[in-house]
């Protein structure tokens, strides 16, 4: 029986997961290089879908002040999500303090901060050297001379986009708000596609900006829009890339709904509302 791909890799999902990373890997802070190695691993601890670096504990510009052992579970409840029809994990926007296999947890002593719980040891021996450390306790980081945003970028998942001359309709509430023949799709592994706009196409005066913003590892930093139709509010319902980096310069400046909580045609044919950690559910 032939093997579709994707479970392959959900049969994975409850495993330490690594891979070898071939680039030369930084990591700065109080403006000081902290970490610098070319002999990074790519780790996925047990259920999670977004990647860390583990770095050999000799290429740490620091000292490891060990804390308490950490059990499977450590740092409080997990939140199970679904992406697609796959297996349930641990919702992607779960902090670095929440481990889901057993080790002991680090802080990091710089000459200039201490940066808390901010590397973990799994009890595995092959992490002999190795420890796991917290992206986002560290101040920037590059890989090679390019900086990254994020979390580390997984060499397993694409981002893809193309022009499209289908027809998007997007309607909340029965209402249509964008409709479009000029569409630019992305195509990203494991999560819908979504369908980028031009503002012209967008019923614009029925989104409100919001306060809100998020950073994409592969896209850049994201702003907001809520919008109010016919007395039903959305919040945070389109977004847009207004500086995009590497995989998103297609779309610069196009508004994306979330296919989760609006209702999208493609061609006249209604998409089934996918279900992802953006569902709202």
């Amino acid at each position: 029986m032939a093997l579709r791909f994707a479970d392959h890799e959900f049969a994975a999902l409850p495993q330490l997961r690594w891979h070898p990373e071939a680039k030369r890997i930084q990591a700065f802070a109080g403006g000081r290089p902290v970490i610098d190695t070319t002999r990074a691993r790519i780790v996925w601890e047990p259920r999670r879908v977004v990647p860390s670096y583990a770095v050999p504990i000799e290429d740490l510009a620091g000292s490891l002040v060990e804390g308490a052992p950490a059990a499977e579970g450590a740092g409080g409840a997990e939140r199970a999500v679904r992406m697609g029809d796959g297996p349930p994990v641990l919702d992607p926007r779960t902090g670095f303090r929440m481990h889901t296999t057993a080790g002991t947890t680090y802080d990091v002593r710089t000459a200039t901060a201490t940066l808390a719980d901010a590397a973990f040891q799994p009890g595995d021996g092959d992490f002999d050297g190795y420890v796991i450390v917290d992206f986002a306790a560290f101040d920037e980081w590059r890989e090679e001379d390019e900086v990254l945003v994020g979390h580390p970028r997984d060499p397993f998942k694409t981002v893809d986009t193309r022009r499209s001359s289908r027809r998007i309709t997007v309607q909340i509430a029965g209402e249509t708000v964008a409709d479009s023949t000029r569409s630019v799709m992305l195509f990203e592994t494991y999560l819908p596609t979504r369908y980028y706009l031009p503002r012209d196409d967008v019923r614009m005066d029925l989104l409100t900006p919001s306060d809100s913003t998020s950073i994409c590892a592969y896209k850049g930093r994201a702003r907001y829009w809520s919008a109010d139709v016919g007395g039903t509010r959305v919040d945070d319902v389109a977004w847009s890339y207004e500086e995009p980096d590497n995989y998103a310069v297609p779309v610069k400046d196009l508004v994306c709904f979330y296919n989760e909580r609006v209702d999208i045609s493609v061609d006249g044919v209604p998409q089934e509302r996918p279900r992802s950690p953006w569902s709202g559910e």
